[in-house]
């Protein structure tokens, strides 16, 4: 008999097991029983032949409807015809004349392969299939097919469904009764079935029922040792130890507000009372902040590294990229005015000094940084990712800011951390809204603040989609309007999606059957691309310079992107702030962080190779001033197709919350969650944040019980070695990336 740990060679024989291993990565019983079937086929009910997308890789359930042998260019040619009863397709072999005895008219089967064309027709060359027995004993040689129900698994050409089921059956024919994890009250307080039948039902269900019962049971488990492994690590970090950071009266914060040129919102006084509250206690700080764009997190930031100087110690903000690093630089020097300058001939009494270090420093400059934050002089420090190389040491690490979360993973964050001589407080920010499920899900180690007010004197953004196949005169009338807005004395944006002229879009993800199938059963909205377009895109490179010799000749003009230098970067945005420039030409440098409060205007090239969080980051760097910004989202897509509606929702609303959901609708959950949490990639096969949101609720509240009952999960042993286990993946994550 044999349990999840069980080799797979033990049970399927070497040679299968060598080729799941080589087309899934699976090695035991446990690996192939949690490959989970992404839909069941009913027997009887054949597979929507026009729903096919060519360049899919799909297992269809069909009637052979005709059968044809013929001959070309010396060849034999079995072309038979299947069909749903509504449409058809056409399976060929090519000198394979005996699949003549097998395939007869009337006969239904299972057929896999890659959907592809001709003469205009949908075609499935020589593919794999099963024909499912005919006769009075149907119901017996049914059986094969797990009964009633045929499971489709994610398969590959020489890996199909109905042979992974093969496998499943003989693991399942062999498994011993399983040590179920999940407390038996907590089984039954919600109706739940066994580990062991959970496993055996999603795969070989006797109903529909069964089997959605126990992908909710299977769903819920995956849910609930996310919730564990996230409630042990905050139980671990209100167990350590920190410096507390008391902000006081007479001190650099208060010094800092008085010289403010303007007042908090109410929003930003209430999320600066959570942060000081929690810097006073003697552990850390573990909070998130999110906020639209503009809402006023750099200041509510910078407020808090102050609170840290005031009693002696550093911060640290980490940023994704140069230019926002170099921006926050700049923001924060300006905000703290005289302060910014404490320990030289100008500075005073009360203030520190702000340091800048990114990788593309000179060996000189970073040298003199680093010698600036290891004496402490620098109590403020903005870096790239230059801050986590070893060489960075601080005298007395009190607060870590990250910048746009989603950028790093748990581990980045958690090796500035560890520069620290006691656990420092942990500040994260995102301007990207984050739904409540996923930070439930995602940031469930933290606190979370919101921002949602925008403080007094933003204006308004509106936006617009310009359709050019249809209304191609529509982009003409968006040059005029920048010449109009610099006539005004305003700037402008103009964003690309590529840097060089003549790249390919290698973004453009078709969705593959698979991709559709587990969408449909999942609750995933993808009804079509994920980043949809033809041909070439728009770049930086070529554009810049076809604007500045037509549509605006006459225009100062400068290109902006991420391959330029350090310098040239530098220089160019301090021109554009400076209004030496009127336009930017820029890809996605400019996404967060860039504060150019007299730019009025946005155009975004190929908006539909954006997702819909990136659009709402970029229109948000308009209307910063007094002025309303406009943006103009410039598509080829079709108007009917889910780009365009993409696009036309993100005109429609300027609640980034909102939109974050319509992003997360139409991206896989392992972008959302492989990035932000390493190692629970793999773990979470079934969960979806979006649709599951009461199964997390109800997850999260069961795992709360347990930790303040014992974080350690003693009573619950089996529990506390599956949250162990996950932990050693993640940890293995970490370590694989290190």
């Amino acid at each position: 008999m044999a349990d999840l740990g069980t080799s797979l060679k033990a049970i399927v024989g070497d040679r299968t097991a060598i080729a799941l291993q080589k087309a899934f990565g699976m090695a035991t019983v446990g690996d192939l029983l949690r490959h989970y079937p992404r839909r069941h086929l009913v027997r009887g009910e054949l597979t929507d032949i026009g729903a096919l997308m060519e360049g899919d890789e799909v297992t269809v359930l069909a009637e052979i409807q005709a059968v044809k042998l013929r001959h070309a260019n010396g060849r034999k040619i079995l072309e038979a015809i299947i069909g749903d009863g509504k449409n058809s397709m056409s399976i060929t072999f090519f000198n394979q004349a005996w699949r003549e005895k097998e395939l007869k008219v009337g006969r239904s089967g299972m057929f896999a392969g890659k959907v592809g064309s001709f003469n205009s027709k949908r075609q499935l060359a020589h593919p794999d299939y099963q024909l499912i027995p005919d006769g009075d004993d149907v119901d017996a040689a049914i059986a094969e097919f797990a009964g009633k129900f045929i499971p489709v698994y994610p398969a590959v050409s020489k890996m199909p469904s109905w042979k992974i089921e093969q496998c499943v059956t003989l693991a399942l024919d062999s498994l011993d009764e399983i040590p179920d994890y999940l407390p038996t009250a907590t089984a039954d307080e919600f109706g739940y079935p066994s580990l062991t039948d959970a496993l055996t039902h999603i795969h070989q269900p006797e109903s529909r029922e069964q089997a959605e019962i126990a992908r909710e049971r299977l769903t819920f488990d995956e849910a609930l040792l996310l919730q564990l492994v996230l409630g042990q690590r905050r139980a671990e970090i209100r167990a350590q130890q920190a410096t507390p950071r008391a902000i006081i009266t007479d001190g650099v914060v208060a010094a800092f507000e008085k010289q403010l040129p303007f007042t908090y919102t109410d929003g930003q006084n209430e999320v600066n009372a959570e942060i000081e509250a929690d810097m006073k206690e003697p552990h850390p700080m573990h909070r998130l902040l999110q906020g639209e764009v503009g809402s006023g997190k750099t200041v509510i930031a910078l407020r808090a590294m102050l609170s840290v100087i005031d009693s002696g110690g550093q911060g640290a903000l980490l940023a994704p990229t140069e230019v926002l690093a170099g921006q926050h630089f700049q923001t924060i020097t300006k905000l703290l005015g005289s302060l910014a300058d404490h320990g030289t001939l100008q500075g005073g009494a009360l203030g520190t000094q702000v340091a800048l270090l990114t990788g593309s420093m000179s060996a000189a400059q970073k040298k003199e940084v680093l010698s600036r934050i290891a004496n402490g002089q620098a109590g403020i420090v903005i870096g790239t990712h230059a801050l986590l190389s070893s060489g960075v040491e601080f005298k007395d690490l009190g607060l870590v800011v990250v910048d746009e979360q989603h950028r790093f993973g748990v581990e980045q964050r958690d090796a500035l951390r560890g520069k620290a001589k006691l656990p420092p407080h942990l500040l994260v920010m995102t301007a990207t809204p984050i739904p409540r499920t996923v930070a439930m899900t995602i940031f469930g180690d933290l606190d979370i603040s919101t921002l949602r007010q925008l403080p007094s004197g933003r204006s308004p953004i509106t936006t617009h989609v310009i359709p050019v196949k249809e209304k191609p005169h529509y982009l003409d009338r968006a040059w005029a309007r920048i010449k109009e807005e610099v006539a005004k004395g305003h700037q402008a944006y103009i964003v690309a999606p590529r840097i060089v002229a003549g790249e390919v879009d290698d973004r453009k993800v078709k969705l593959t059957d698979a991709d559709r199938e587990m969408a449909k059963l999942m609750g995933d909205n993808l009804g079509g691309e994920e980043l949809s377009g033809e041909g070439m895109m728009t770049s930086v490179e070529e554009l810049a310079p076809e604007l500045a010799m037509g549509a605006l000749k006459g225009i100062k003009i400068a290109p902006l992107h991420g391959r330029q230098s350090s310098d040239l970067k530098e220089e160019t945005m301090k021109a554009f702030t400076e209004k030496k420039i009127d336009v930017l030409v820029s890809t996605t440098v400019i996404e967060v962080g860039v504060d150019v409060p007299n730019a009025s205007m946005m155009v975004i090239m190929d908006a539909d190779r954006f997702g819909v969080s990136q659009l709402h980051q970029l229109r948000g760097r308009v209307g910063r001033g007094s002025v309303p910004g406009l943006c103009l989202l410039v598509s080829g897509a079709a108007e009917d197709s889910p780009a365009m509606e993409r696009l036309n929702a993100v005109a429609s609303t300027l609640d980034g919350f909102e939109l974050s959901r319509i992003d997360l609708d139409q991206r896989r959950e392992g972008d959302v969650l492989g990035r932000a949490q390493s190692g629970t990639r793999s773990h979470l096969r079934l969960l979806r944040v979006l649709r599951d949101e009461h199964l997390i609720e109800k997850a999260q509240s069961v795992a709360r019980s347990f930790i303040e009952a014992d974080f350690t999960l003693a009573k619950y042993p089996e529990l506390a070695k599956e949250v162990g286990a996950l932990k050693a993946e993640e940890s293995a994550a970490f370590m694989d990336k290190g």
